[in-house]
């Protein structure tokens, strides 16, 4: 027996790869359902590659009774309307919004890092999924985390304008031809020219200086992987389309060399580790579109702290940063909790 699932902003960016990823890993569904709201209403969608399509029906209407599992990718207006009625239907909420991330009565769950903290679900029949630049980081270092014991974690995203939405890859996709011919350029969606430049600005700015996206790197790690860890970002946009990357400087508790790691790290669930010292032997974000992995490359010591590391990660962050990490949950979810047959 399968699950009744319904995906909750199926026709965006994420959405769209929530129903690729469902089909891909072969997710048991009875019945799969796409949601959006009553613009897409009506309109037809694709579930993978199956060739099967999907009649797209009206979040405002919808009766989430009977469902199992509903992953929204809707965003938290919507969200924040439709997350609770779903709840209280019965429907376990995995959702892919910030507005539950640090709500105490729900998990923020990557199922490679703290996959028993889901337990707690029953508490709002909601789980959250973290932020893109969080999810790939936490998978990166938890198992090292284990080994040596973190102490401190200095990270710089270089974040695609995937992260941003289709109107943030729209636009830098319309500013670079421009360029090109020689036409005008004027920021939409982004507070500054993304094309063939780099705009150290992603959310918010908050009181401190920090953006809203440093700080939920900041917040959400502790709650995901140690609330002890001391945790400083610099949350950068660049002219990727899709693919997030991220340089770490750790420094750690124990002793823990930069071979230790790497053994480590090959053996990591989640972690895919690709680090030749020479020309090409890391990974770039064109390279880790369309794969489930993190990948880790340019792990080295740092001689400028005691028990420090330096390493380069990158992962597709509509896969794990959001579609993929969320369907692991549901995976997850369905092994603990939701049995069937």
């Amino acid at each position: 027996m399968g699950y009744r699932v319904a995906v909750v902003g199926a026709t965006g960016n994420v959405g769209r790869e929530m129903l690729n990823i469902l089909a891909e890993r072969e997710f048991p569904c009875d019945e799969l359902t796409a949601v959006a709201s009553s613009r897409s209403t009506g309109s037809e969608i694709e579930f993978g590659e199956t060739g099967r399509m999907l009649k797209v029906k009206n979040i405002e209407h919808f009766d989430f009774t009977g469902y199992d599992i509903a992953l929204f990718a809707a965003g938290s207006g919507p969200t924040k309307t439709y997350a609770p009625k779903a709840a209280s239907q019965g429907c376990v909420v995995i959702d892919n919004s910030s507005l539950y991330r640090m709500d105490p009565d729900v998990p923020l769950i990557v199922p490679e890092v703290n996959p028993d903290a889901i337990d707690g679900y029953t508490k709002k029949n909601i789980i959250a999924n973290p932020n893109c630049s969080t999810a790939q980081m936490v998978v990166a270092l938890k198992p090292l985390h284990d080994a040596a014991k973190l102490r401190r974690v200095v990270v710089s995203t270089y974040q695609s304008t995937s992260g941003a939405g289709k109107a943030g890859m729209d636009e830098l996709f319309n500013q670079s031809r421009a360029i090109f011919v020689g036409d005008q350029v004027e920021p939409e969606k982004f507070t500054k020219q993304i094309a063939f430049n780099v705009i150290p600005h992603i959310d918010v700015f908050m009181d401190d200086g920090s953006t809203k996206e440093e700080w939920k790197m900041i917040v959400e790690t502790k709650k995901i992987l140690d609330p002890k860890v001391k945790v400083v970002a610099t949350c950068v946009r660049v002219p990727v389309f899709v693919g997030h990357s991220e340089s770490l400087n750790l420094e750690f508790e124990e002793e823990i060399s930069a071979e230790q790691a790497q053994e480590i790290l090959r053996e990591a669930p989640g972690c895919m580790l690709v680090d030749k010292r020479e020309d090409g032997g890391y990974v770039t974000p064109v390279e880790c579109v369309g794969e489930y992995a993190t990948y880790i490359s340019r792990v080295r010591e740092d001689p400028t702290v005691e028990n420090g590391l330096a390493l380069w990660c990158v992962s597709d962050n509509l896969r794990k940063g959001a579609a993929l990490n969320a369907v692991q949950i549901a995976e997850l979810l369905g092994r603990k909790h939701l049995k069937k047959g």
